[in-house]
């Protein structure tokens, strides 16, 4: 399996540096990796996390100004994209075709290719042209994956509502993580 993440400078990089972790643990993964300058920002703000850190989990990291990168190109083969955490300045560029950076190019490419895209936007509270964005977002095939807090599996660590995010994501590409714990039903 090929995967890109992104990391988009919204609040709650370590999320997508979690998923870049979890993901390099599982065997025949390719990940090609995509921080924005404004997820770079956010590291240094949010995190004691380095950017040397975050490229050390990715097979390849790509410049977000380099438009001629492999990921840009639909002959370029993979199973879809990851963006964690999606700020709400790339869902718009996402909801408008507007491609003007790699992360948003290696989106455009899944979304014509018919690729799998999982978008976790973040921000709140979320003002009708954020929500207008996202809706539009999935109606162009994008799945939707914001990262609600959740309690019915006692996620009560910032650790596991992280862990139950990247569960539900990795789901969509059929992917199993242990630290999730799904919904049981009750009897």
């Amino acid at each position: 399996m090929r995967l890109i993440v992104g990391i988009s400078g919204a609040s709650g990089v370590v999320m997508g540096y979690q998923m870049l972790k979890v993901l390099k643990q599982i065997p025949d993964i390719e990940v090609h990796l995509v921080v924005t300058e404004g997820a770079v920002k956010n590291f240094a703000c949010e995190t004691d996390i380095t950017l040397e850190d975050v490229i050390a989990l990715a097979d390849y990291n790509h410049s977000n100004k380099n438009m001629a990168a492999s990921i840009s190109s639909g002959s370029f083969k993979t199973d879809g994209i990851i963006v964690i955490p999606c700020s709400m300045k790339t869902v718009s560029g996402i909801a408008s075709g507007f491609a003007a950076n790699l992360l948003l190019r290696a989106v455009d490419v899944c979304l014509k290719e018919s690729r799998k895209v999982v978008i976790v936007p973040r921000e709140m509270p979320l003002s009708r042209i954020h929500l207008r964005n996202i809706k539009e977002a999935a109606d162009n095939g994008c799945i939707v994956v914001p990262p609600m807090l959740t309690f019915y599996n006692g996620s009560n660590s910032v650790e596991k509502q992280i862990n139950h995010i990247i569960g539900k994501v990795l789901m969509q590409f059929g992917i199993d993580y242990e630290k999730f714990i799904a919904w049981k039903g009750i009897d």
